[in-house]
This record gives C-alpha cells, structure tokens and sequence, in this order.
C-alpha cells in the first residue's frame, strides 16, 4: 500500500472514530427512549385486550380493522375538520401580522413584537387552557360582559362545544404560523415588489403574484406545524371541548385510561402513519417550490 492510501485510510478511520464518539451518545439515547418504545408499541398493537386489562399476546390485525368502525370515523373527521379550520383561520391571521413585523416595522421594534408574538410560550399550556375555560363558560368574563352591556338576555353556551376547541386551537398554534411565515418574508427581496408594481399592477396583484408565492416555503412550513399538532391534540378538546368533542388524542388518550392498551397503540400508530403521510406531501411541496 502506497505511503498517501495509508495516510488517507488513517485520517478516515479518525474522522469515523470522533463521529461515533459524538454521535454515539444521542443515537444511544434515541434508541433506547424512542425507537424501543415505539417497537413496544408496534408489539401492543397487533396483540389482544385480556380480562382485567392484561395484555395478551395473541397477534391480529383485529385493532385495526376495529379502528375504522363508523362510530370511530366520525371522530376522525371531527379531527380532520377542526384541524384544518384551525390551520386555515391560523394562516389568514398570522400573514398580515407576519408582514407587518418583517416589512412594515423598524428594526428596533421587530425584536419586541417577536417577542411579544411568543409571550403566550412564557405560561403553561395547560393553564393558557383553563384560562379560556374561565373566559366561555355560562358565568365566565364573556357572558357576564355580554349581559351587562345588554348583547344578550341570557348567557351563551360556549364551553364545552367544537368552536370551544377551535378557538382554543387557534390561540396555542397561532405562534406556530408567525415565525415560519415571518422568516419567510423577511428574506423576501423588496426591490421585486417594487418592479412588480413599477410594471403595472396594483397592490393586490403583487401580494398574489409576488408575495405568496415567494413565501410558500414559510407557508408550508407554518401548514405541517399548526396542522399536525392540532390533529393529535387532546388537551384543549378535553378541557374545552368536553365529552362531546372528542377528538382522535382523546380517543387514543382513552383507551390508555381504560387499559386497552393494543388498541390504543392500533389508533396512535394509524395516527403516526398520517402525520408521516402529510409531512412527506410537505417535503415534497417544498422541493417543489424550491426548485422552481
């Protein structure tokens, strides 16, 4: 072997032993606390609910088949809906503050109103939640506001109802659109906005034309994180949504509670498949869009 193949096979097998060295820990880590658990929970998935609760590890394909009863359908579709609303109604609000913050707005004041968009992340979520849960039940801030200025005769019913989840959907994800769509548009070059109108079209033309398309990856990107955390949430739909908005991570969250752990695990992982499915529809939109 040439004296230059040995030296090049010794700085090979060096850059191999410092990347394990570095990588070796966090893949350790992601093994046994992410892909064991998961493996488990494939394991669950094809097994049988026993009396009492147990186990047993008698494999079918009998969970999954369960999983697409029409009973359980329509929870999937009440999932689907108000995520998508959800991501639809965050979008709508989040560009024109987004805009606002990286074109319209000097930049000593772009770092307060970032930080100001992100405040709500300073609190616990779980309290943000019962906090609305203050604000739309029948003696809450909003009707008693409502009845003295004489809006209505008699308090609303707003707690425990699918527009209860929304509303709280959209204020824990609104963050989620701002950031993606506000970096998106602070590259974006304002010199094309300007020849687009130097051209002949109007304001509206340029957003359409101009605008949003340069933007789609942030837009994309603000779509997969509002969409798919608002698709497995169970924590709003609990507290404010009640029994008769159940949603899919209530569901799942369920079948944990009452120990039918197989079929649980069957939901999470036809949930798992769906996420997987819509991110990858992402990736290749952003592909897409890039490559344009």
């Amino acid at each position: 072997m040439k004296l230059s193949d040995k030296i090049t096979a010794f700085y090979y097998n060096r850059v191999k032993a410092q990347l394990f060295t570095l990588l070796g820990p966090s893949i350790g880590w992601l093994g046994l606390f992410f892909i064991c658990p998961i493996m488990v929970m494939l394991i669950y998935s094809f097994a049988r609910r026993g009396e009492y609760g147990t186990v047993e590890y008698i494999f079918s394909l009998k969970n999954y088949l369960q999983s697409f009863d029409p009973l359980y359908l329509m929870i999937y579709w009440r999932s689907i809906w108000i995520a998508a609303l959800t991501t639809v109604i965050c979008l709508v609000i989040s560009y024109p503050v987004a805009y606002f913050i990286a074109l319209k707005t000097d930049k000593k004041w772009k770092s307060l109103l970032l930080i100001l968009a992100v405040v709500p992340f300073w609190t616990s979520f779980l309290i943000r939640t019962y906090a609305w849960m203050m604000l739309l039940r029948t003696e809450g801030l909003l009707n008693s506001l409502f009845l003295k200025l004489h809006i209505i005769d008699a308090p609303l019913k707003m707690l425990f109802t699918d527009w209860a989840v929304l509303v709280g959907l959209i204020y824990g994800e609104l963050p989620f659109m701002i950031l993606p769509l506000y970096a998106s548009l602070e590259k974006l070059d304002t010199r094309l906005l300007e020849a687009a109108m130097d051209l002949g079209a109007n304001r509206i033309a340029t957003f359409l034309k101009v605008t949003v398309p340069l933007t789609k990856v942030g837009i994309i990107t603000g779509i997969i994180l509002v969409f798919i955390p608002s698709l497995g949430a169970f924590v709003t739909p609990d507290i404010l949504g009640g029994a008769k908005s159940i949603m899919i991570g209530n569901l799942i969250q369920n079948q944990f509670v009452q120990r039918n752990q197989p079929f649980g695990a069957s939901l999470s992982f036809l949930l798992t498949g769906l996420v997987l499915l819509l991110l990858w529809i992402g990736l290749r939109a952003g592909i897409k869009v890039e490559e344009k």
